[in-house]
């Protein structure tokens, strides 16, 4: 009985490589993080009015701010009216034309937003929509 247990004691044990699996699980990982959509926020505070026709839009789309002291803002700067179109041209120049929400604040001019609204459409935005808050 002795020597049956010696011969398998002398066989190199075998296990499971888990280099290949490490390997498979970064290239997911890389794989997920170079697909996923980010969201580039305006950078400001924006108390949007209610609507009760508003809707979820896409989340790949131009942000642009109006706060209410009358500041126009994209990416946390502010850009002024002057700044919205070359924005979007520079922003349309890779060949997408992704969608313009214009986020105005509740007590923003209409003036202003109209402005924008003339500048973003110059830059030959084709959808253009208003941020508003689900009305409760």
């Amino acid at each position: 009985m002795s020597r049956f247990r010696e011969s398998f004691d002398d066989e190199p044990e075998t296990g499971i490589d888990m280099s290949p699996l490490i390997d498979c699980v970064f290239i997911l990982l890389i794989f997920f993080i170079v697909t996923t959509v980010f969201v580039e926020e305006t950078g400001v505070s924006v108390d949007r009015p209610q609507a009760a026709s508003s809707v979820n839009l896409e989340k790949s789309s131009i942000l642009i701010a109006i706060t209410a002291n009358g500041e126009v803002v994209y990416g946390g700067r502010n850009i002024g009216v002057a700044g919205v179109a070359p924005q979007i041209k520079r922003l349309y120049a890779s060949g997408e034309k992704l969608p313009v929400i214009i986020q105005g604040d509740m007590n923003a001019q209409v003036g202003l937003f109209a402005r924008v609204l003339d500048a973003a459409k110059s830059a030959d935005a084709e959808k253009i929509s208003l941020a508003t808050k689900q009305a409760r």
